[in-house]
């Protein structure tokens, strides 16, 4: 080997190894005590009026637009059976301290309103319409070609439903991501900002006849009448 191919290969190790230890640095954080500047939630709308109803208090606007069973997120719209969403949004030139716990929601006028739900409760029910189960594999017996659901427990002559398909672990955790970064952030905040906010609800969107969203947080109180 020459001298200068010695030096190119000695160069270009040198980079891989420089380019590997940027990599694995961890990005920083903010120290305790100031405002959070992580980007989560959903990308807020140019103004307050694009959104269903709005709301004004104190200094500030709170816009609002009632979203159902489905869990809108940057990469694509997820659904749930068991849950309902707000989309809510923050507007104003001073910052404010966000939390979704300073919500709850009315329907059909009960007294009682529903308190808000983390985003980690609606995982076990969240879909994504747009994944479908592998088709599975055909397989050749002596006798000739049969299907490939034999190793789910069920005979020749069991005529009941199939087990619903498992949704693979990384498909789990990327729907677990696109919950995340589109719930509400929380934390004190330069605005505007936006996401989403969940309730518990496991009946049809046709039930409901009316909606009140209940907001009683930093900024004061409010009550913002929804459209189902």
């Amino acid at each position: 080997m020459s001298i200068s191919q010695a030096c190119k290969i000695g160069l270009l190790a040198g980079a891989l190894c420089c380019f590997h230890a940027s990599a694995q640095t961890p990005a920083t954080t903010s120290a305790p005590g100031t405002a959070a500047t992580d980007t989560k939630g959903l990308p807020p709308r140019t103004t307050p009026a694009e959104y269903q109803a709005k709301a004004q208090v104190g200094n500030f606007t709170i816009a609002a637009e009632f979203r159902g069973h489905s869990v809108p997120a940057m990469e694509g719209t997820l659904t749930t059976e068991d849950y309902i969403t707000v989309e809510v949004a923050f507007y104003g030139t001073e910052k404010l301290t966000l939390s979704s716990d300073d919500f709850s929601l009315r329907v059909n006028g009960k007294k009682s309103a529903l308190p808000t739900q983390p985003f980690g409760a609606i995982m076990s029910s969240v879909k994504d319409p747009e994944w479908e189960p592998p088709v599975p594999v055909e397989k050749k017996s002596k006798g000739g070609v049969t299907g490939g659901g034999g190793g789910g427990g069920r005979g020749e002559g069991d005529s009941g439903p199939p087990p619903p398909p498992v949704i693979p672990i990384g498909v789990q955790r990327a729907m677990a991501q696109r919950v995340q970064k589109s719930a509400l952030p929380g934390g004190e905040r330069a605005l505007p900002q936006a996401g989403l906010i969940f309730f518990s609800y496991r009946g049809k969107i046709q039930g409901i006849h009316s909606l009140e969203l209940l907001y009683a947080g930093p900024a004061g109180k409010a009550t913002i009448s929804l459209h189902p």
